[in-house]
């Protein structure tokens, strides 16, 4: 298991993202911080001498692949996502995006295996991600890992996001973009839940509507004090 020592931290003086002092990442450790790299397993070597230009939070500056996985496995939370991809679905990287920001478990992608990951922003390799042929696979595996499916839909008789209360070990299921959630996958959801709209437009954007819902379950049952 990864630890939490370490003799010097470059997240200690850093903002929270790569996107504040260190706009593009940082450069090599001697250049950054005058002193000779750390003998910590947890950094890449290469990273080290060259620096990190990676889209990752400055906590994991300098860090392996590998290290960072661990890292937020000890963190992950019981929210799993699914999204269906029967066209190809264009949302499906945005949607790993947001799931990697929120620590969820898995993403499951149902339907067509390959999907266009230029929207994860590389996201996809600190991302757990499970393939299902189909919804009945994914219901069967979701009942063994005790997980409930929640589909998000805007439908007749769904539930308001706003007012309903997510269950902790939950899988929220959504429908690509345009005809939403299928038949199958809503007759196989323990409940379908709304997000409120005011204005003209007939359904959001699947990305957009997946990270709301996440965060809706992050907001019910997140540990905040482990957020960055």
């Amino acid at each position: 298991m990864v630890t939490d020592e370490l003799a010097t931290r470059p997240e200690e003086t850093a903002g929270p993202t790569e996107w504040g002092e260190h706009p593009h990442g940082v450069g090599p450790w001697t250049e950054e911080f005058g002193t000779e790299p750390p003998d910590d397993p947890r950094y890449d070597p290469e990273l080290l001498a060259h620096g990190d230009r990676r889209n990752v939070v400055d906590a994991y500056r300098y860090w392996t692949r590998d290290a960072i996985v661990q890292d937020i496995d000890r963190r992950r939370h019981p929210l799993h996502v699914a999204i269906e991809n029967f066209a190809h679905d264009a949302n499906i990287g945005t949607v790993v995006r947001t799931a990697n920001a929120f620590a969820v478990g898995t993403v499951h992608i149902v339907g067509r295996r390959r999907w266009n990951r230029r929207g994860a922003m590389v996201t996809d390799r600190y991302q757990h991600l499970l393939h299902h042929p189909d919804v009945d696979a994914l219901v069967a595996w979701a009942a063994e890992q005790d997980l409930t499916v929640v589909a998000v839909d805007n439908t007749p008789g769904s539930v308001r996001l706003e007012t309903a209360t997510l269950p902790e070990r939950c899988l929220l299921l959504f429908g690509q973009e345009g005809p939403g959630v299928t038949e199958q996958a809503r007759e196989v959801a323990s409940m379908t839940v709304s997000i409120a709209q005011f204005g003209s437009t007939r359904s959001i954007n699947a990305g957009v509507a997946a990270g709301i819902a996440m965060h809706a379950w992050i907001r019910q049952h997140a540990d905040l004090s482990g957020a960055w």
